[in-house]
């Protein structure tokens, strides 16, 4: 998006458009990183602007996944407005602090995602137990490697708590994303042939919906693209922490 800043009644004018806005249609404001500075190139003249999502000038279309939800959207700002004083940190340097989210959300924020990690690995032990399928023993392995998992991935959030090494945080991204499409993998190897069966509707003629289980596998396939893919990961933990060359343009 680029952003203009009007010096009448001090505001800033958005224009553009973002695909794959996380849950846009349910929130009232978003973070619009945005070219504030005419004739600006890459990195520099960017700035990063709070934005409310209720006004004339954004329309949001929700985007339908493959478990038949919306979470990702489409988002068109028209002349939208914010005011001038709603911008983090200083104006042309939105860049710095796009990094800082990125590094907060690739890794110490998955300490309050492991919670409801541990919760679906629990269900799922549970249902592995109620169906038989803990009997088998692949199965038990992979539940024990998913405990384990989990473990490692708090014991490397809480270490990096407090630390500016970099990779880190492209370290700790790789590992929730993996971990949790494995566990989607894991969910449908415990249901057996259950997984190829969906809930009947409660509306007569609708036919099948998607059980937790089912969005949780097909959800789980898009962690290892959001928030950086593993191959944009892995890049980062190559040149900037083992100082491998840079990929070719």
């Amino acid at each position: 998006s680029g952003a203009s800043e009007a010096t009448g009644n001090r505001h800033w004018s958005i224009n553009g458009q973002k695909v794959w806005t996380s849950l846009a249609h349910w929130a009232q404001w978003c973070f619009v990183l945005a070219r504030s500075e005419k004739g600006s190139k890459r990195h520099a003249g960017l700035s990063y602007l709070l934005v409310p999502l209720d006004q004339p000038g954004v329309e949001i279309r929700p985007i339908v996944q493959l478990t038949g939800d919306s979470e990702f959207n489409e988002v068109f700002f028209t002349d939208a407005r914010t005011d001038a004083d709603l911008v983090v940190w200083e104006p042309g340097d939105g860049w710095r602090v796009a990094m800082g989210t990125l590094q907060f959300e690739r890794g110490v924020s998955t300490l309050g995602q492991q919670i409801r990690y541990a919760r679906e690995l629990s269900a799922l032990v549970d249902l592995a137990k109620r169906n038989g399928a803990v009997d088998d023993p692949l199965i038990r392995q992979r539940l024990i490697r998913a405990w384990a998992g989990l473990q490692t991935m708090r014991s490397f959030a809480l270490a990096t708590m407090d630390t500016d090494r970099p990779g880190d945080d492209s370290v700790s991204k790789l590992l929730w994303a993996n971990w949790h499409r494995d566990l989607g993998e894991l969910a449908m190897d415990v249901l057996g042939p259950d997984a190829l069966l969906g809930e009947l509707s409660v509306a007569p003629g609708e036919g099948y919906e998607l059980t937790a289980l089912q969005r949780l596998f097909l959800f789980t396939r898009s962690d290892t693209i959001y928030a950086g893919s593993n191959e944009i990961q892995r890049n980062i933990i190559g040149e900037r922490a083992l100082g491998l060359p840079k990929e070719p343009s």
